[in-house]
């Protein structure tokens, strides 16, 4: 379902796809990834440290692959967890 919302930031209103109704390719526009993380600000700080924390975690453990691992996980995480968290419920 899509719905007019807005966005304080740009002073626009936008159309943004709520709920479960939300396709995979919806998840990945920045303009609803940002509405997610505006919605959610306690996951939004825990995105934020796994984000930079992964890499230097990976790095201690594993070297160079687990810093790259690390970067490629936190990415994926940070782009997927909006389309997981509405999936499974709001």
């Amino acid at each position: 379902m899509k719905r007019l919302a807005f966005h304080a930031s740009l002073g626009l209103y936008l159309f943004m796809v709520t709920g479960s109704n939300l396709s995979f390719m919806d998840s990945l526009q920045a303009d609803q990834r940002r509405n997610f993380y505006e919605r959610h600000r306690s996951l939004a700080v825990t995105m934020i440290l796994i984000v930079f924390l992964f890499p230097f975690a990976g790095l201690y453990v594993t070297g160079l692959f687990g810093a790259v691992l690390g970067v490629l996980l936190s990415v994926a995480g940070y782009y997927l967890t909006p389309y997981v968290w509405l999936k499974l419920g709001d």
